[in-house]
């Protein structure tokens, strides 16, 4: 597959995924704003902290380091992919493992909520923790599915689960309240469970199909997806095997400083559950836009740069045409990531106490909720351009620089708890998010030295797309100002006719900034047309 093949298949399968986390976030949030009416803030805290928490770690720590290596550029021929199935049927076992070590600590190191406001606690520490190992079972198909861009599969599956988890949630929460934490147990497994349907059942039919024939399908039958020894071949592919081990001790860093915050406020205490329920409602509004938008664009165009480019070796030694494509659109990515960050910073500020105030009344506009949502709106730029740098940086580096970051990884780590635990007793909820600012920042530092480094013998420089225009950034500066001045004078206790009128204000100066862009970013414009778009792409075709 050329190097521009994999670029229109990345770019479809970002666009695919970006219009399925849309729909997530859409549906969490609404979700999120009809449990805050029936359900008390300590219930939404254990649910969305400590057993989300308990979830995305053994899922994390059990799968993530396989996807790195099996999707890197270092896998994928026809005589590996058994090889790559054997190795990542060990996520099972592995699975098993962390479900049983952090249910003991769950149940019996970590303080108990208090069973007349939140019922039901151990029962919920073991269902999500056999979720977490039920979503295990489709992570062959999963790693499968990625790697041969069956964009289509994920968006089914993933979309058929979520809405089969806000279905079972919302009737549950209406006509069993007293059922407890058992409601989000039983929706969490009914949601793993369509996923491994979903993919099982798609493979079952896929496979030994005229489909499967006319893509060269490496696998041929059904038990090929089971573990099976090949004769004159290894069970895995030790260079696979080797590369996912250095993942392996990455990815307790990485889920440190992913999850810090959630871990600071389990096992330090640091907020009630209360408070913590309120702080993750927050956190999961302002993530919005980077979980649907920029977190699909950094998982895509990782495939496209570990495939593009081969892993630990110079500039000068590799293709130069597939190169050049590499650093293009790394240029084009870091641009137009940048921009949107900027106009969620600049807009967020003016607007994060009357979205509070409309999606949750005065529980979350009041106190610390708008503080916290402004600080994120600045916390969103920094993820923005960490997510594209990291997956250059990760496609790019050998096995031995992998380890060496791993000290990197370790440094941030024991900093992000000091900085979190420190912050939080002095500012609250919005220390976690300061303390995030601050390692974020330190992450991209190390990027872009990285890729500064890369590039430095070359005659490509994908660093100048973090150079809004001039245009662009005064234009952004006006809006807010304007913004601000419309906030103080329109906003947000005076009747919904000012606050309309607050709305008005930002979308007049949304609209210039769109405008400023639109006129001097004409290349970003281009990417995203013939890249982002498919629909755009069907019809040039």
């Amino acid at each position: 597959m050329s190097s521009q093949d994999i670029l229109k298949n990345a770019s479809t399968l970002a666009s695919y995924n970006v219009l399925l986390q849309v729909m997530f976030r859409v549906l969490t949030f609404l979700l999120n704003a009809f449990t805050l009416r029936f359900v008390s803030r300590e219930l939404i805290g254990v649910v969305n902290v400590r057993l989300t928490l308990l979830y995305s770690t053994l899922v994390f720590l059990s799968r993530e380091a396989f996807r790195r290596a099996c999707l890197s550029g270092e896998s994928g021929t026809n005589q590996s992919w058994r090889q790559v199935v054997n190795l990542l049927w060990l996520t099972l076992p592995l699975g098993v493992v962390w479900a049983a070590l952090l249910s003991c600590v769950w149940l019996w190191l970590l303080e108990v909520p208090d069973a007349d406001t939140v019922p039901y606690y151990s029962p919920a520490v073991v269902l999500f923790a056999l979720a977490g190992v039920q979503e295990l079972l489709a992570e062959p198909l999963w790693v499968l599915a990625q790697a041969h861009m069956f964009v289509q599969l994920k968006v089914v599956a993933e979309s058929l689960a979520m809405i089969a988890k806000c279905s079972i949630t919302v009737v549950l929460v209406m006509f069993a309240r007293e059922w407890g934490l058992y409601i989000f147990s039983a929706a969490h497994l009914v949601y793993t469970g369509f996923l491994v349907l979903c993919y099982a059942v798609y493979f079952i039919r896929f496979l030994g199909s005229k489909e499967a024939a006319k893509k060269n399908f490496p696998l041929q039958h059904v038990r090929d997806l089971l573990p099976c020894r090949v004769d004159g071949e290894p069970l895995v592919d030790w260079t696979l095997a080797r590369l996912t081990w250095s993942f392996f001790k990455q990815s307790f860093l990485k889920q440190i400083l992913t999850e810090g915050e959630r871990y600071v406020m389990t096992f330090l205490n640091v907020l009630s559950f209360g408070d913590q329920g309120v702080y993750d409602i927050v956190n999961n509004l302002g993530s919005m836009v980077a979980r649907f938008i920029f977190l699909p664009i950094e998982e895509s165009f990782y495939i496209f740069f570990a495939k593009v480019l081969e892993r630990g070796r110079s500039v000068k030694s590799q293709k130069q045409e597939e190169v050049a494509i590499a650093a293009e659109v790394l240029e084009r990515l870091l641009k137009l990531v940048l921009v949107i960050g900027l106009i969620i910073t600049v807009f967020g500020y003016a607007y994060s106490h009357l979205a509070l105030d409309i999606y949750g009344g005065s529980l979350l506009s009041s106190g610390a909720g708008p503080s916290l949502l402004r600080c994120y709106s600045c916390y969103v730029l920094l993820l923005a351009v960490n997510g594209v740098t990291e997956c250059f940086v990760f496609a790019a580096m050998s096995q031995k620089e992998v380890d060496k970051y791993n000290l990197v990884m370790l440094a941030l780590s024991v900093s992000f708890l000091f900085l979190s635990y420190m912050l939080t007793w002095w500012a609250g909820g919005v220390g976690f998010i300061l303390a995030n600012c601050l390692n974020m920042g330190l992450r991209i530092l190390h990027s872009l030295l990285y890729i500064n480094r890369y590039f430095q013998f070359s005659q490509w420089k994908p660093l100048r797309g973090l150079l809004p225009s001039p245009l662009v950034l005064l234009a952004l500066a006006v809006s807010g100002v304007v913004t601000a001045i419309s906030e103080a004078v329109f906003c947000c206790d005076s009747g919904w006719l000012l606050r309309l009128v607050h709305i008005g204000v930002g979308a007049v100066c949304l609209l210039g900034v769109l405008g400023a862009v639109l006129l001097t970013e004409t290349q970003l414009i281009q990417f995203v047309r013939t890249q982002l778009l498919p629909q755009y792409r069907k019809k040039r075709t």
